[in-house]
């Protein structure tokens, strides 16, 4: 740490003028997507971004993530059952005020980048000092946080960063993270769909089947700002009925990402009669296709297949735009295993202010994260 510090900001207005040329590989850490979390984050949800400097030069950056799980609607309702209400009094009685180390909104590594190569013992201790600095922060305000957790690290930085700060901490690993890997050879969709297997080709044949009679239209800003109110409300079903949940996004994010970053944020409308019945997102990151949120009408999800769709459409997009990987996520492993995506295993710190109940870590845990039995697809001849 010899001539290493940091400093941690609460609003984009501070960050110094060299931010985004640090953090120029990941859009999920420059300056655009981060005004937008500023202005309209989750209305139970507060951001700190973290500056970190050599000798006063800035070096790296980093974001951390408050919720305050007392204000949420919900934290899900597709599962109701007596380990589910378990699970939310765990959250409402020992988690409801929780740091995350990271972006909670999305998955992958997108908590801190570098702009030169910094050991790993050096990291960890940036970032335990960094979420010791928030929580004395919050002390002030009189808000003690029960949970700290540092999300999402490929298993080659889980292996280094555990050796050092992160030693005493519980590791947890959770759904991984499902990535489509694009063939070189894919130029257009027809390059993808000569690649599966038969069952899938028959898959894919019988969902563009049911697709028809949809437009799938690239919104611009203002048609997203017109759309707002169906495209929230298709988000928030989609959300609610998911196992898990954490935060609902504000009304306005669509429109506020797609203000602040243009053509890097993407929001295709599913149209049926003129009706907007679905919409996906995409976010482009280098040479990496984020998919983000999305929603549809659940009375018609079945009779035309729109998720399945969307993920054709995703990775069709992905494909004829030159893009190396398709990160989808977590969730659905099953049917995006189906489309090509594959299982990276992701890890995760995580630790209790409580140190009586952070020696209870490993059996708490198993019961705030829900358990997900599924079967990998191999679509691939």
């Amino acid at each position: 740490m010899d001539g290493i510090t940091f400093k941690i900001f609460n609003s984009t207005a501070q960050l110094p003028l060299q931010w985004d040329h640090v953090a120029q590989q990941n859009v999920f850490l420059q300056t655009p997507y981060l005004s937008v979390l500023e202005r309209s984050a989750p209305t139970n949800m507060q951001c700190f971004y973290i500056g970190i400097f050599e000798n006063y030069e800035l070096i790296g950056v980093a974001l951390a993530q408050y919720l305050d799980l007392n204000v949420l609607e919900s934290f899900g309702e597709r599962d109701k059952c007596i380990k589910t209400t378990l699970r939310n009094f765990i959250f409402k009685n020992f988690a409801s005020h929780t740091l995350f180390l990271g972006n909670n909104m999305i998955t992958g590594q997108n908590g801190y980048i570098f702009s030169k190569e910094i050991d790993f013992e050096c990291i960890s201790e940036i970032l335990r000092k960094s979420a010791d600095e928030i929580i004395g922060y919050f002390k002030q305000l009189g808000i003690a946080i029960h949970l700290v957790s540092f999300k999402d690290f490929y298993e080659n930085c889980a292996v280094k960063l555990r050796v050092y700060d992160f030693s005493n901490m519980y590791e947890f690993t959770t759904q991984p993270n499902m990535i489509l890997y694009c063939n070189e050879n894919w130029c257009t969709a027809e390059d993808y769909s000569a690649s599966l297997s038969k069952k899938y080709r028959d898959q894919f044949k019988r969902a563009r089947k049911k697709f028809e009679g949809i437009q799938v239209k690239n919104l611009s800003y203002e048609e997203v700002v017109a759309q707002e109110e169906i495209i929230y409300s298709l988000y928030h079903y989609v959300a609610k009925n998911a196992p898990f949940n954490t935060f609902f996004l504000a009304k306005d994010h669509f429109s506020t990402l797609k203000g602040q970053c243009g053509n890097r944020f993407q929001i295709f409308g599913y149209f049926l009669q003129e009706k907007l019945i679905g919409f996906h997102t995409l976010l482009l990151n280098e040479d990496t296709l984020e998919t983000y949120f999305l929603g549809y009408d659940e009375s018609l999800q079945k009779e035309k297949m729109l998720y399945l769709n969307m993920l054709y459409n995703m990775s069709e997009y992905g494909i004829a735009n030159g893009f190396k990987r398709i990160i989808f996520g977590r969730t659905a492993l099953e049917i995006k295993s189906s489309v090509g995506a594959i299982p990276v295993p992701m890890s995760g710190f995580i630790y209790h202010t409580n140190p009586w109940i952070n020696r209870f870590m490993k059996i708490i845990f198993k019961q705030l994260e829900p358990k997900v039995q599924w079967q990998q697809r191999h679509p691939f001849k």
